[in-house]
């Protein structure tokens, strides 16, 4: 079977006009399949538009979240629910053309695990989206050693297997093909058109730019240090204590020869030591925390996300 994943958040004008369209294309591909869309949360009537279409369609399930999680934790909710052997993952804004699913899915069949769609011309803001993405997209290329030039696309298709070997935290969707590399994924980019929303706002701005680069950071960290850490903390550790010996030892020397040390250069050493104690405190801690986090919820079993209800017209349930 075949399982499509779409989180939505607020995109009810584009839900029929993808559905008519995705549904064409399943249909014409011919292998079973099912369309799992993921309500984050909307306060418009998209919930209802699918709810409404759940009546007519038994391949179609919706899952609508307790509150807007954001588009990890709906993925990952749709991840967890899918079927098939084969999922791929679109947005609901129709800037992703479904009519490019056969492309990924040829890919797959290649003998590839994850085909990841590849916004060739993208149709976005130069500056607040194409030239910071342009810049993500190559730092991550470099953390990652995997040389994609798309990787913020939710357009991908898995083998599910390999999403199974994942956790997905944050806001670390967009990294999935990294992660996947860890358990030695095989990545294939597929080129896919970028079409302009037909309604609505884009949930992203220049604002994410931030966050993607922290996210990078723990990405570097999860891929190269996760079973290692001692390796990571060893080096700034004895780092900073080769500079801290370098800068005590010269002042003392300095000292020896009758200079005041603390009345000429106190200042300048007590706020460059604690701007350098200070960052690497903060930075480690901010791994150490990615790590504690990961740990909990993988030893808990507990999910980043909370369901509301799902509804299909096989059987309705309501979670516990």
């Amino acid at each position: 079977m075949l399982s499509i994943v779409i989180p939505i958040h607020n995109e009810e004008p584009s839900i029929l006009p993808l559905y008519d369209r995705l549904t064409a294309v399943l249909e014409s591909i011919q292998k079973p399949y099912e369309i799992i869309v993921v309500d984050d949360a909307s306060t418009d009537r998209s919930f209802d538009l699918l709810a409404n279409l759940v009546e007519t369609d038994a391949r179609l399930k919706v899952i609508r979240l307790r509150r807007n999680f954001g588009q990890t934790a709906a993925l990952s909710a749709g991840f967890d629910e899918a079927q098939g052997s084969v999922i791929v993952s679109l947005d609901g804004d129709l800037q992703h053309a479904p009519e490019d699913i056969p492309a990924l899915l040829a890919k797959i069949e290649e003998g590839y695990d994850i085909a990841s769609g590849w916004r060739k011309d993208r149709v976005d803001n130069a500056l607040t989206r194409r030239i910071p993405s342009r810049a993500a997209n190559w730092l991550m290329a470099k953390a990652s050693g995997i040389q994609l030039r798309d990787f913020g696309t939710t357009f991908k298709a898995y083998r599910a297997e390999i999403l199974k070997e994942i956790n997905l935290y944050g806001e670390l969707h967009r990294f999935i093909p990294a992660l996947a590399s860890f358990y030695g994924a095989r990545i294939a980019e597929v080129p896919i058109r970028n079409t302009p929303r037909i309604a609505g706002d884009s949930h992203y701005g220049l604002s994410r730019t931030f966050n993607v680069m922290f996210d990078i950071l723990t990405i570097k960290f999860l891929l190269k240090y996760f079973t290692r850490p001692m390796h990571f903390f060893g080096r700034l550790g004895l780092s900073g204590f080769v500079i801290g010996t370098i800068i005590l030892g010269s002042l003392a020397i300095h000292k020896l020869w009758g200079h005041g040390m603390l009345a000429e250069h106190g200042p300048l050493m007590i706020a460059g030591g604690l701007l350098l104690l200070g960052g690497l405190m903060m930075f480690s801690t901010g791994l150490l925390g990615e790590v504690l986090m990961r740990t909990y919820f993988e030893s808990q079993g507990r999910r980043i996300y909370a369901v509301r209800e799902i509804r299909c017209r096989r059987e309705p349930v309501a979670p516990a």
